[in-house]
């Protein structure tokens, strides 16, 4: 939902293939695709531009090593905000670059560094590839819930998972690892990989201590803000409007900032997924869950123009912000000038110590799928050790899944080339200034072509 002097607007995306007009003129507007639409030509312009040269930042960072981009310090010095306001010159693409970037990291612009939110756009696979539900990031769930994983893992590896044991020690002598846990069990292994947010490993100690820049990096990578927020009614009653349940709400008012549907498969459990970010987070913390439901049931009535919405049957939460043992969600992110120095020893092993986590993929991190990847990279690191496999297959990466491939996203001619609003002003500017100096040539022919003529008639009245 854009601010804008004229109200809130709040943008609902419909189902694909299926357009809708404003459900609420001045306040509430129907979309398909990725992104809303904007009906002012300046912000159109204003709006591509930011896309456009987000993704064209993006092809210039390597997705392993972004610090080696020609411009990483320049960009990794300056914050999303500073490159937000320098790319956009309209309130409505400045308001809606905000919330992508809120959507995107749970963070706001002026927290991160510009190289490493570039990067992280990059490494989803673009702007429009993260930002979208059909064919990008929030398309594809698990029928029976993604916990599913890590149970059936649980049961297959039965009593080698060992649950509410914190560690608090990693001990490296003599050719192996003792890890000691919070209740004072000692465990003994060859290896040890570690998947926990970077943050968290402050609470661990270590011996010998790790090096340096780990150390500072770990005191440099905050946690995300986010509350998800379910909220089930009787019947999904947002999709006999033809929408598919994904709301973007920039109203400062509003605690969500952006929905999506989790209605069950066979359409039992209608329901709506809605997440509190960044600052939104911080700033209800103190609200009681119940005072959390009213506002989100007041706001969804008034996007979808329906009472229908204050009646759930059921709401539930779950505050990351809370999170002891996460500290947050959905991903540690770097602030400015913390990435080119402190982002390449992310992975760098330490001793028998490996690192995995989200934070650690070079495509899609911050979701499952960079996880399962970091994972699936050190634990290849570690047979790389052993000697079970060369060091070339440690990053071999694993084939895309054929029976739901990601198809590429076209983009038009004139997306492409449509020009920004600063370029679109100068020639603007410069045809005004050609049309005036060939108005003021033409005129000046016209007077003397005109002054001739009368020459010629009067010397004709001579002769």
């Amino acid at each position: 939902m854009t601010s804008q002097r004229f109200g809130p607007r709040p943008f609902i995306r419909t189902e694909e293939g299926g357009g809708r007009g404003p459900i609420k003129k001045g306040k509430s507007y129907a979309f398909n695709g990725a992104f809303p639409p904007m009906w002012n030509p300046i912000a159109y312009m204003d709006y591509n531009n930011f896309w456009r040269t987000l993704d064209e930042m993006g092809n210039e960072i390597p997705a392993d090593a972004p610090w080696s981009c020609q411009r990483a310090v320049e960009w990794d010095n300056m914050t999303m905000k500073e490159l937000i306001d320098k790319l956009c010159w309209t309130s409505v693409a400045r308001e809606f670059a905000t919330l992508f970037v809120n959507v995107n990291v749970t963070s706001e612009p002026h927290e991160v560094s510009a190289l490493w939110f570039l990067w992280y756009v990059k490494q989803c696979g673009g702007t429009r590839r993260i930002f979208s539900t059909t064919n990008g990031g929030q398309e594809r769930k698990f029928i029976g819930g993604s916990g599913q994983i890590s149970d059936l893992l649980a049961e297959r590896m039965k009593d080698s998972v060992k649950l509410c044991r914190p560690v608090v020690g990693v001990d490296q002598a003599a050719g192996s690892v003792q890890v000691q846990t919070l209740n004072g069990e000692r465990y003994k292994a060859d290896y040890v990989i570690s998947a926990i947010p970077p943050a968290l490993t402050q609470q661990i100690h270590y011996s010998p201590p790790v090096p340096p820049l780990r150390n500072q990096l770990i005191q440099r990578v905050p946690m995300g803000s986010t509350i998800k927020c379910m909220v089930y009614y009787s019947r999904p009653f947002w999709r006999e409007k033809g929408f598919c349940g994904t709301m973007m709400i920039e109203d400062e008012e509003s605690p969500i900032s952006l929905t999506l549907d989790d209605t069950k498969p066979d359409g039992s459990h209608p329901a709506i997924m809605g997440f509190i970010l960044a600052r939104k987070a911080q700033l209800l913390l103190n609200l009681t869950k119940a005072e959390r439901k009213k506002k989100i049931c007041q706001i969804y009535a008034r996007v979808l123009g329906t009472d229908e919405a204050l009646h759930a049957v059921h709401y539930e939460e779950k505050d990351w912000c809370a999170e002891q043992y996460s500290g947050g969600c959905y991903t540690a992110y770097f602030p400015p000038g913390t990435f080119v120095q402190f982002g390449r020893v992310l992975r760098e092993p330490f001793g028998r110590l490996y690192f995995a986590g989200t934070e650690t993929a070079t495509k899609w991190s911050g979701y499952m799928d960079g996880a399962v990847q970091a994972g699936e990279r050190a634990a290849r690191e570690v047979m790389c050790a052993m000697g079970i496999i060369p060091e070339a297959a440690i990053w071999t990466p694993e084939p895309e899944i054929q029976e739901v491939p990601s198809r590429p996203f076209t983009t038009t001619l004139w997306m492409r080339h449509l020009p920004s609003v600063p370029v679109f002003l100068q020639l603007l500017g410069f045809s005004t200034c050609l049309t005036v100096v060939i108005a003021v040539i033409a005129r000046k022919m016209c007077l003397h072509r005109g002054f001739s003529d009368n020459l010629i008639l009067q010397s004709g009245n001579w002769i």
